[in-house]
């Protein structure tokens, strides 16, 4: 029985693997799809080619405890014709992080380079933000690029950026 559960297992999930899509940006709403579109002028001014994203370019979560989906776009994998880094650079990946405000319009919140980060385990409290831990450059703690940068945010409908001292 235990086999025929394994089996079944593997199929399904070969079957989902098999139905995965390729990366669209008229996926998501207009205000995600004009950060996706940065990245075709970024590569364009290059002389690039076509640029290529990766399946998980854009997160879709809950950031603001509204109940609201919210967006995060990393272009940490994303290639510019057959360059790799055309998005990165010492001080990390372009990456935006939009919100979905009441009226259901999307907002930018951040955008900048940022080496990587993680989503803080969700908050306690019901309808409270979520906190993202963010590793910097590490001009962005008076150091230099290689020293460690940490910073973390709530994230919610005000924008952020992170100033160098």
């Amino acid at each position: 029985m235990r086999y025929w559960l394994l089996l079944l297992t593997i199929l399904a999930t070969a079957a989902r693997a098999d139905d995965a899509r390729p990366f669209n940006p008229a996926d998501y709403p207009p205000g995600v799809q004009k950060a996706l579109h940065y990245a075709n002028e970024e590569c364009e001014s290059q002389d690039g080619g076509a640029v290529t994203f990766a399946p998980d370019t854009v997160r879709k979560l809950d950031l603001t405890g509204d109940g609201r989906d919210d967006y995060i776009v990393d272009f940490r994998d994303t290639k510019c014709g057959e360059r790799e880094t055309t998005y990165c650079g010492t001080g990390g990946c372009v990456m935006t992080i939009l919100v979905t405000l009441p009226d259901g319009s999307i907002r930018p919140v951040f955008d900048g380079y940022v080496r990587s980060y993680t989503i803080v385990a969700p908050p306690v409290k019901r309808g409270a933000a979520r906190t993202i831990r963010f590793d910097l450059h590490g001009s962005y703690c008076g150091g230099f690029g290689a020293q460690a940068c940490v910073k973390e945010k709530a994230i919610t409908a005000r924008p952020f950026a992170f100033k160098q001292p």
